[in-house]
């Protein structure tokens, strides 16, 4: 899956409309919340974030490529991504807090675990713009090309997860997902039972013991 900008731009995050009690096309604003219970914030607020949830699916592999900016929600959809390919002139900025709100879209996780705690309160709590030359140093972009050659990088890495057995990118992103909440034993062990389901695969015969 390529996640990608319609424009010029990755995705400029919510629309300052939103901020209206009327809201937008006859969608209430994000404010008429505050009027309601705590249990209806959590429904709605919850409907948001799944719709961000797809992206840690195993049997997806998704790239995000990113050019100009990459703004508020438009920034945790591309930290959702498994492979983000950005241009060079890609804006990335967590501008909610700057607003009086919060990341609520899974990005406060995804960020600190990509780069960090420490940079990842930074990023946020200035609200700054990090470009190209420091997304790719801090971990956050997997690549910068020239704008102009954004297209053929990610059709070039598509054509090389494709030429990959689906069900062994299947269980190698199960396993990379899974690494950061286990031990080494724990990683290790899980490496032999995807391994030995794998083998056995190829041998033809089922993952029953």
């Amino acid at each position: 899956m390529v996640l990608r900008g319609a424009g010029k731009a990755f995705s400029a995050g919510l629309d300052r409309a939103m901020f209206s009690p009327e809201g937008i096309d006859g969608v209430p604003g994000v404010t008429a919340l505050a009027g309601g219970t705590a249990e209806n914030a959590h429904a709605v607020i919850g409907d948001w974030q799944r719709a961000f949830d797809w992206t840690s699916r195993t049997d997806v592999v998704s790239i995000a490529a990113v050019q100009g900016h990459a703004i508020g929600g438009g920034f945790q959809l591309a930290l959702g991504a498994d492979i983000r390919i950005v241009a060079e002139d890609v804006q990335f900025c967590m501008a909610e807090p700057k607003l009086g709100i919060v990341p609520d879209l899974g990005g406060t996780k995804r960020l600190a675990d990509l780069v960090g705690y420490s940079r990842a309160a930074e990023i946020c709590l200035t609200a700054r713009r990090v470009g190209a030359e420091e997304a790719l140093r801090i971990g956050l972009a997997s690549a910068v090309v020239p704008v102009a050659d954004l297209d053929a990088a990610v059709d070039a890495t598509v054509a090389q997860l494709l030429a990959i057995p689906r069900d062994a990118a299947i269980a190698t992103k199960a396993l990379l997902k899974a690494a950061a909440g286990n031990t080494q034993a724990e990683q290790q062990f899980a490496e032999i039972e995807a391994q030995y389901g794998r083998l056995r695969a190829l041998a033809g015969l089922d993952s029953a013991g």
